[in-house]
Formats: structure tokens, C-alpha cells, sequence
């Protein structure tokens, strides 16, 4: 679905004017192993980076949400005469162990970096805080394109860009940190710079659940700077029942096309594309992928929903964590994902 996602979101791309988009999943064509780390994914299409001529490439993550002018970071990469400059923000020093951690100098050169260490150093201007990697960088190809396959060669490596290239570069070469303050896409004038890593349940929840609010940090609504996307071609979401205790109602909530809301009441929720509800059912902070179907006097709290499950009637889930995480997988950060196999192994166990 990703690969799909991709090719009709982006298919605007013109050969003509050498925009392209090339989906290179991992597929045994140069041996027999798989991608082993984030920097042999690169190592194992080689051939297809040269076949494009490039000077510079630009490695982004997949999972992190933010708006940002590249442009920005790689005219900064090329003016500095950088071997790798490396996306940074600021992050609170309790949570700085999920990411590689750096110091800079004056110049904006870095001096250290730590993949992921278990105690951060904090940042010399704010002792609560740590420069972050973000996980994006710009090369030079051709200085890449050598150290890939060095990296290749050794057998001590984990061939990820974070753990073994960065730190040898900071080491050997010319690492520059590149501020995302100085090029992200604001939602408004003096607006918080807007980053979100979604690689994991309780933050891919968060990060929906964050565009319900009055003035979300991610403004979809910028005509300036879109977010493009494939939208299939979907009727209007529908909202029926007027009654009490049975108003189809979505108050600080996005429903997506194509959604019935029928007699239940959403709440801080985002709902994918044909999404149905039933009669008396309840849904607060809920995320539910495309063609969920709720069924009717459900009470969902703090749920993720995969793509097409069917919810049952009268399940509740998110008002008894004991009760839940026998069934579903329910996080430290108190969301439960629910999927239809572990609703079919629960209703064969009743």
C-alpha cells in the first residue's frame, strides 16, 4: 500500500523535466541479503544512484512528519564545503535517547555524536535540552559513494548511516549541523518548528491526534505549501441521527470521504477514508484507518483502529488497561492498537 500510496501521490513527476520517482524496495537484485541497515540500502543501489549523475543526495526518513524547505539545508551544504550536513533540533534531554545526539562548535561544526546514547549530553545552552539528529542528510555523492563501499567491506559495521557513517565522518571528515529552525515551513509567524518522529504506535497516535486541535502546529489548510497526497474519488463524509443519545456528531475531529457517521459521537478523532459507525457507539481520541466499521454501543478511548477492522457490538475498549492488553497491544503511553486478528483470536477465546 505504501509503494501505491507513492506512485499516485506523486505521480505528477514530468521525465521530461528530470523529475522522477523511482521505488527501489529491498529486493536480493545485487546478492542474496536483504537491506542490513539504513546506509546499505543506499550501498545496494549504487549503479541506480550513478546512473543519475547527481553531485549531491539528499536521505531522508520515512516515518517523521514536518514541513521543510530542502533547498535551505543543501545550499547550506554546498556553501560550507561539508562532507554531510546532518538536520538537528532541539529535544527535551529525558527523551534525546531515541535519537543521535551532537555538539557543535561556533561554526556549526560537529564535534561529537552519539547514536542514541543512554544518558544525552545536554546541550551547552540549555542543560535541559540535546541536539537531535533528525535523521536527514545531505552528501557530496562521490565522498559517500567511497565511504559506502569501505562501510561495505567491514565486517564490524551495522551499515547505518546513524551508527557507523555520521560518527566516522564527525571523526575523519567535515560534519555540519544544519538548524531545522532555519528551515522548517511554520503554520503561522513565530509558530513553534513543527517535528514529530511516527515510528512508533503511542507517536503515530499523537501525530494525528495533534491535527484536532484549534490551531494545530501542522496546518494542512496551506494552499502555500500542500501536502500532497493520493485522494481517491470519495462522496462527502455523511452524519444521520438526530436524536438524543443518538446524534451522528464529530466536534474537534477530521472524517475523511466517503465516512458514515451514523447516531455515534466522535471526539477528538481522526478517521480515514470510509470509515462507518453505528448507532450509540463513542469514539474519543480514536484514529481509524480506511474502511474501519464500528459497531453500534461501542466505546472506543485512545485507540489506533488498523484498516479494515470490524469492531464489534458493544466492545469497549480504553476504560480497563488490565482488560484490554489481554487482546490487544496497548502501549506505555496507554494506546491500544487494535487489529482483526486480535479480534478474531479474542472472539474465538469467548
Amino acid at each position: 500500500s505504501l509503494i501505491r500510496h507513492c506512485q499516485r501521490g506523486w505521480s505528477f513527476f514530468r521525465a521530461e523535466r528530470n523529475e522522477y520517482l523511482d521505488i527501489l524496495p529491498a529486493s536480493q537484485r545485487v546478492d542474496d541479503k536483504w537491506y542490513m541497515g539504513t546506509a546499505d540500502a543506499v550501498t545496494q543501489n549504487i549503479d541506480i544512484v550513478d546512473s543519475y549523475d547527481v553531485d549531491y543526495i539528499l536521505i531522508l526518513a520515512g516515518d517523521h512528519v514536518y514541513k521543510m524547505d530542502y533547498e535551505l539545508m543543501i545550499r547550506q551544504h554546498v556553501d560550507t564545503g561539508a562532507d554531510v550536513t546532518v538536520g538537528c533540533l532541539s529535544v527535551p534531554r529525558a527523551e534525546a535517547s531515541a535519537f543521535g545526539v551532537m555538539h557543535v562548535d561556533a561554526s556549526d561544526r560537529i564535534t561529537s555524536f552519539l547514536e542514541k546514547p543512554k544518558d544525552p549530553p545536554a546541550s551547552p545552552e540549555d542543560p535541559n535540552m540535546a541536539l537531535a539528529s533528525m535523521g536527514i542528510y545531505v552528501f557530496s555523492w562521490p565522498f559517500l559513494r567511497a565511504l559506502l563501499l569501505e562501510d561495505a567491506e567491514n565486517p564490524n559495521s551495522s551499515h547505518d548511516f546513524g551508527n557507523d557513517l555520521i560518527p566516522h565522518i564527525v571523526k575523519n571528515g567535515k560534519a555540519i549541523a544544519h538548524r531545522f529552525t532555519d528551515s522548517c515551513v511554520r503554520s503561522a509567524p513565530g509558530a513553534p518548528a513543527y517535528w514529530r518522529d511516527a515510528g512508533t504506535i503511542d507517536a503515530y497516535w499523537k501525530a494525528n491526534v495533534d491535527l484536532t486541535d484549534f490551531t494545530p502546529e501542522l496546518d494542512l489548510w496551506d494552499r502555500n505549501w500542500p501536502i500532497w497526497t493520493y485522494s481517491e474519488a470519495l462522496p462527502p463524509a455523511k452524519f444521520i441521527h438526530d436524536e438524543e443519545n443518538r446524534r451522528g456528531s464529530a466536534v474537534s475531529s477530521l472524517v475523511s470521504g466517503g465516512c458514515i457517521i451514523s447516531g455515534t459521537e466522535v471526539r477528538n478523532s481522526v478517521l480515514f477514508s470510509q470509515v462507518h459507525t453505528n448507532s450509540y457507539a463513542v469514539l474519543d481520541n480514536v484514529v481509524a484507518l480506511p474502511n474501519v466499521v464500528v459497531g453500534r454501543s461501542a466505546r472506543l478511548n485512545k485507540v489506533v483502529v488498523d484498516r479494515g477492522v470490524k469492531i464489534p457490538q458493544g466492545l469497549v475498549v480504553g476504560e480497563d488497561p488490565v482488560e484490554d492488553a489481554r487482546w490487544f497491544r496497548v502501549t506505555e503511553g496507554g494506546i491500544t492498537l487494535i487489529t482483526q486478528t486480535m479480534l478474531d483470536k479474542r472472539d474465538a477465546s469467548l
